[in-house]
């Protein structure tokens, strides 16, 4: 059963109408089956010692969307001081406490790690980080957070604190900040990915976004220049590979976010949304759709330059810009692999068939992707070892001769074995 608690609120110095504070009671299988002996053992102390505990941010929104969250963040009303006291006090160990300053400390107990965060409220914020306070009205904390869905409580008796309407938000598949738009991105710019992020988990509509949201990003897009690439790329390569994401990028190109977050302001937009159809029902690599953007292999590097991406993202979407037109199918065997095959067995890159994958989903080859996915790459069957056998030792001929033993290999599709294929050395 809902219950509604008027509330006035307040977000920074902005005033804003009045809100009702919804609570109602979940009682889910997926909400039940948290429960574990560590969770259990880590409530009791909290309530021993008359400290509140709820479960916050992302999980609750999954467990009202009812699924089962990966990753289960607490808040809490004590102080980093307080719980480290009590925990010591309780015999339990604490780990990675680098969060501390900003009120975060991990207990582990049972074999399970649980992060506790105290209430916050921001003081000075500079659009990457946040001076905190800590607090102990939940309300204040909910205000300091991004948006609706990710602004809720939910206690461990099942109750749902929702300080700004974000389960309504949740069943209606809205996106909306908490209060002014244009705040709580000046607080954090890289809310302005985040925002996209979501929309691609949340929304069923693309293009239903609301146009005081959409001004708000577009005036205040270069405060992404002042966010580090590390933290763009986790958010972006997320969003990339959601629901809408050939809508968001064409949003985002739409409101001038490109030249702030690495990716080339003459993007091919249109190329992007035709491999985005090809790629979207094959779980795609983030890299595979954003090579769609590229025009050149300097546009990797620069992206790279500006987000660090790892080696391997970065080699593939080299790859891709390289391979794109000049891999392809054969005309006149169109519904063969050899092509692609051929290319692998000559490659000295050890992931050379997962990069292959990728580029098949790019160019929308769906039928030899199928089949990619089940060929295993064959072993040549000849060794330099084997033609010393025979007599030869001039290295120079036996590169050469191995040589023109693959190409009669790879011609016979990888089927002839080691003694037909040195029954062809006279005839090399």
């Amino acid at each position: 059963m809902w219950r509604r608690i008027l509330n006035p609120v307040v977000v920074g110095t902005v005033r804003l109408t009045w809100r009702s504070l919804y609570t109602m009671q979940l009682k889910t299988k997926e909400f039940q089956s948290l429960f574990s002996d560590g969770l259990n053992g880590i409530a009791e102390i909290f309530e021993k010692h008359q400290f509140e505990l709820r479960i916050a941010g992302g999980a609750v929104r999954d467990l009202l969307s009812g699924k089962r969250p990966e990753d289960v963040d607490f808040a809490t009303t004590a102080t980093p001081a307080q719980m480290k006291a009590i925990f010591q006090k309780a015999g339990i160990r604490m780990i990675n406490n680098k969060g501390e300053k900003h009120g975060t400390i991990t207990a582990r107990i049972h074999n399970e790690n649980f992060e506790v965060t105290t209430l916050r409220v921001d003081v000075h914020t500079d659009g990457r980080h946040a001076e905190v306070e800590f607090t102990t009205d939940w309300q204040k904390d909910a205000e300091r957070r991004d948006l609706t869905i990710n602004s809720m409580f939910l206690g461990l008796d099942g109750t749902l604190y929702d300080f700004f309407q974000g389960y309504e938000d949740l069943k209606e598949r809205k996106v909306r900040f908490v209060g002014s738009p244009e705040q709580r991105i000046q607080e954090d710019y890289l809310r302005i990915l985040r925002y996209f992020r979501f929309y691609g988990r949340v929304s069923v509509n693309a293009g239903e976004h609301d146009p005081t949201t959409l001004t708000a990003i577009k005036e205040n897009a270069r405060g992404l220049t002042a966010i580090s690439g590390e933290r763009i790329w986790v958010e972006l390569k997320k969003m990339v590979v959601g629901n809408h994401a050939a809508h968001l990028i064409e949003v985002m190109y739409d409101l001038g976010l490109p030249q702030y977050i690495g990716l080339p302001v003459e993007g091919d937009v249109e190329k992007m949304n035709l491999v985005w159809q090809n790629v979207k029902e094959h779980s795609p690599r983030p890299m595979t759709v954003l090579s769609a953007l590229f025009c050149n292999s300097d546009d990797v590097e620069k992206m790279d330059l500006r987000l660090k991406v790892s080696k391997e993202e970065k080699n593939l979407g080299l790859f891709l810009v390289k391979h794109r037109h000049d891999l392809h199918k054969s005309p006149d065997d169109p519904d063969t692999l050899k092509p692609y095959t051929d290319f692998i067995i000559d490659s000295r890159e050890a992931d050379a068939q997962s990069k292959v994958c990728e580029l098949l989903k790019y160019q929308g080859e769906d039928k030899l992707l199928a089949e990619m996915s089940r060929w295993s790459i064959p072993r040549f069957p000849v060794s330099g070892h084997d033609l010393r056998k025979m007599g030869i030792t001039s290295g120079k001929e036996i590169g050469t001769i191995l040589q023109n033993l693959r190409d009669v290999w790879k011609k016979r599709r990888y089927q002839m074995d080691k003694d037909e294929l040195l029954g062809n050395i006279n005839r090399s």
